[in-house]
């Protein structure tokens, strides 16, 4: 299903969403946020998505962020209400993909800039094309990358993001998964294998051990170390009941595949 830039697809225990531009280097309108965001809420809901994988159309381009012409501008009038409304619209996006119970993977098919970079820092994993390149132009047009910091904080060296964002020099794969940026490389012919093998390794787990543990990670993690180790402790306890975790241990001393229920 296409609509309004974005195309929806159902792969076995997966959903699969892809911008679909690829003439405008796959950027991000107010339609494409709108239908992400639309998406991505629902595939929370939905008992039958187990993982999540953002994409973009063709092999050149992931995502190539906002229209930066509009944005620079300065001008006031529509152009400059409708970038403003385009951050918005991307703030709500990042935040829904961070806080998402399940677990969702980038396929980074091409250059991954801007808002696109954005996109891909907020997912769980990256799983990126040797041909790939990722990095925040905006600086080239007078222009810092204002919201995509706060993902670019949270997942890139301090120094490494620095120089990214003063400089807009861009990172190719190789280098990204070396600063731990990007788990996966792979020749852009075997890049949908090396996807697929993750989304099967990831949907293979408990629903209710990944939904919890991507809870107490993100919490934790902006929490002093003192109070992260009482609030984490608290959620250990609070999982020992689940139905899932006495699934896993019966299947492990039986020698067995858990059958998961995600309670």
């Amino acid at each position: 299903m296409t609509a309004g830039g974005l195309r929806q697809e159902r792969r076995d225990s997966s959903i699969w969403l892809t911008i679909d531009r690829p003439e405008r280097s796959n950027a991000l309108d107010g339609a494409v946020l709108s239908g992400l965001l639309d998406a991505v809420e629902a595939a929370a809901d939905d008992p039958d998505v187990r993982v999540v994988v953002l994409t973009g159309a063709g092999d050149r381009t992931f995502c190539a962020g906002a229209d930066l012409a509009a944005i620079a501008s300065g001008r006031s009038g529509s152009e400059s209400d409708q970038a403003g409304a385009g951050a918005r619209g991307l703030d709500r996006v990042l935040s829904a993909i961070v806080t998402h119970p399940k677990p969702v993977v980038a396929r980074v098919n091409g250059h991954a800039l801007a808002g696109g970079l954005g996109l891909a820092l907020a997912c769980d994993l990256i799983v990126a094309s040797d041909s790939a390149e990722f990095g925040t132009p905006e600086v080239n047009v007078g222009l810092w990358p204002f919201v995509i910091s706060a993902v670019i904080a949270r997942n890139v060296p301090r120094k490494v993001a620095l120089e990214m964002m003063l400089t807009g020099r861009r990172m190719r794969a190789d280098e990204a998964a070396r600063w731990g940026i990007v788990n996966r490389v792979a020749p852009p012919d075997q890049l949908d294998d090396a996807v697929n093998e993750l989304v099967a390794d990831l949907a293979s787990k408990s629903p209710l051990a990944l939904r919890v543990g991507k809870e107490t990670f993100r919490r934790a993690e902006d929490l002093s170390f003192d109070d992260a180790l009482a609030y984490l402790h608290g959620a250990f306890e609070g999982h020992l009941g689940s139905e899932d975790l006495a699934e896993g241990v019966a299947a492990f001393l039986e020698k067995r595949s858990p059958n998961w229920t995600g309670r």
